[in-house]
Formats: structure tokens, C-alpha cells, sequence
């Protein structure tokens, strides 16, 4: 489905659609987990014209027991860095690569991003930000390599930070591979370089915006 620009009723259907495929996403490896722990999968929470999007990895279990992105722990981080970059969280969208919690909260497996990674991809497509941003390295290295970047190989703490210049097919979109908010939970020393990393994202938005 084609997006027209600013056509936000058109941009909530579209991203329904993809809330009621992921609801019933039954060969999904993760879906047989969700059914018998009860938990919801997590679509995406935020302005559906937003121009930065956060890209998580994964929910947690807060995150699946309530269906929404970031609000355990790494959440409240995550609202502080926000604050602190004069960003309004209503104003932003937030979501992970994979929609649905793993077991014991481990790192999402290959095969878990390549069944969400399409769900992602629309996402991008229909809300058409003109900053993504990756939380961390699972979701910093699908997203510079969705846009065929070289620094998908590079390690997150070579790239936090750093500004990619691509071009969507909406239009041009800069990608900024950042710390995940949960790193600083077990790292307080991270706490500083999130907040600064955090601060040049409102400097990326295109000046007519």
C-alpha cells in the first residue's frame, strides 16, 4: 500500500494491518511462548508521523505482559534521555525489530529477525521518519544494512553516535546507531554517552520540518 504524504488515516490502517498479522503470527518461534505465558506481542507505541523512529531489539517482560515498547527499567531510562534531548515521546515512534519477548529475555536469534524484519521494514515504510534510530546492535546493524551500509559490520561502540546519511524509497533518511538504554542499567559509565548521543538526534531533523 502506497503512503500518501501526511495522510495519517491512510498510515493508521496501514500499521493495523500489521498489528492483526503479528497478533496471529503462528509460525512465528516465539508464538507458542507468547500463548502459553500470556504474554502480547509489542507492535509499536507513538506518533504515526513521526519523524524519529526508535528501533529497540526486543521486549522484555514488562514490555509483553502490558504490549508496549520500553516500559519497564529501560523505559525510564529511555523517557530521561528523551527529556534531556528536548524530545517529546508522544511525538516520536517506538518499536523493536522483534515483536514478540524471548525466552529468558536473550538476544534475538537470526531467524526471529528475519521473520520480523519485514513487519519493521513496513513500518519505516508507512510512518516514513527522516531519523531511524537503532537501540543497540542487533537493531543498528539491521538498519544499516537494510540501506546497504558497510558499517553494518562495525561494532556498536565504533559506531554510537554517528550520523549514516540513505535514502528510503520516501525520501532521504539519516540512521544513528545508539547504545541500548538497558546497557546503562548494568553500566552507569554509559549513562553520559547515551545523554550525549541522545542530544544530536533533534539537530538531524531536516530545518522545514
Amino acid at each position: 500500500m502506497a503512503i500518501t504524504k501526511n495522510n495519517l488515516s491512510e498510515r493508521d490502517v496501514a500499521l493495523k494491518k500489521i498489528r492483526d498479522e503479528v497478533l496471529t503470527l503462528e509460525d512465528s518461534p516465539l508464538f507458542l511462548y507468547r500463548t502459553e505465558n500470556n504474554y502480547l506481542p509489542v507492535i509499536g507505541e507513538g506518533s504515526h508521523i513521526a519523524k524519529i523512529m526508535l528501533v529497540g531489539e526486543a521486549p522484555g517482560r514488562n514490555e509483553a505482559k502490558s504490549g508496549k515498547p520500553f516500559c519497564g527499567s529501560a523505559g525510564k531510562i529511555l523517557d530521561s534521555l528523551l527529556a534531556e534531548a528536548g524530545l517529546k515521546r508522544e511525538e516520536i515512534y517506538i518499536t523493536n525489530i522483534v515483536k514478540d519477548r524471548p525466552q529468558k529475555n536473550r538476544d534475538p536469534l537470526p531467524e526471529e529477525i528475519e521473520m520480523y524484519g519485514p513487519f519493521l521494514d513496513r513500518q519505516i515504510d508507512i510512518i516514513q521518519p527522516r531519523v531511524l534510530v537503532g537501540l543497540g546492535r542487533y537493531s543498528s546493524k539491521y538498519l544499516l544494512g537494510k540501506f546497504g551500509l558497510a558499517e553494518a559490520t562495525l561494532p556498536i561502540s565504533e559506531l554510537h553516535g554517528r550520523a549514516f546519511e540513505a535514502v528510503a524509497p520516501y525520501g532521504k533518511v539519516t540512521i544513528v546507531p545508539l547504545y541500548h538504554p538497558a546497557a546503562a542499567i548494568y553500566n552507569q559509565r554509559l549513562i553520559e554517552t547515551l545523554k550525549k548521543d541522545f542530544k544530536i538526534l533533534p539537530s538531524l531533523l531536516p530545518p522545514d520540518l
